[in-house]
């Protein structure tokens, strides 16, 4: 009897304990999308600029 008193006790704690190290372990990850929501399309860079070419703040138009 004494036995799967101690049994009993030993399998709900080690199942509490995992529930609770699986909890803190959980992380939450956020991708940052502000930087990309701030960037503004080469056309309207263009017009705030004055320039007459949106070529040079369109990333794919860079010169290497």
């Amino acid at each position: 009897m004494k036995n799967s008193k101690y049994t009993k006790f030993v399998v709900i704690t080690m199942v509490v304990l995992f529930v609770i190290v699986s909890m803190l372990s959980c992380t939450i990850h956020q991708s940052n999308s502000s930087n990309s929501s701030n960037k503004l399309p080469p056309g309207q860079a263009k017009k705030m600029s004055g320039s007459k070419s949106a070529k040079a703040y369109a990333p794919g138009q860079q010169k290497k």
